[in-house]
């Protein structure tokens, strides 16, 4: 009985603090290893995100073309795929084109160019920076992409 009071005893005193520490080095040598990686994929389903969200602004316009004879003016802007224009020229067979106008994943709206730089007409986010330009995470994302 002595023999089996001492296993008993044994392992009801719990964990040793190295097996703690040892336990604790795996756990952040694992951390380590894959929390890079996720944090590169939130980056990679933004710019997905805002690619869908392009091409789709891209189709309403070109429905509004051929609706209108014409792409917004840059002063209408995409809100023009929202709202009927009030300014000049007023589109003659307007029909809503989007629900509503969404945001990019950075939380900033998309912008519109007539005329475009890359073509007739651009839309593009500025990426996870807000401005003009960049590199990676924070690089532009349009419609010639």
């Amino acid at each position: 009985m002595s023999r089996f009071q001492s296993v008993r005893r044994r392992v009801s005193q719990g964990f040793t603090l190295i097996e703690l520490m040892v336990v604790l080095v795996i756990i952040g040598v694992l951390a380590a290893l894959i929390v890079p990686n996720v944090l590169d994929r939130a980056d990679d389903a933004r710019v997905t995100a805002a690619k869908t969200d392009v091409n789709n602004l891209m189709q309403a316009l070109k429905l509004y073309r051929l609706d209108n004879q014409r792409y917004p003016t840059a002063a209408q802007g995409l809100q023009a795929l929202v709202a009927k224009p009030s300014a000049g020229p007023i589109p003659g067979n307007w029909k809503p084109y989007v629900d509503k106008l969404p945001k990019d994943p950075w939380g900033n709206p998309y912008q519109y160019l007539n005329p475009g730089v890359h073509s007739e007409i651009d839309v593009l986010s500025f990426g996870g920076d807000g401005q003009a330009g960049g590199e990676g995470k924070n690089a532009d994302v349009g419609s010639w992409d």
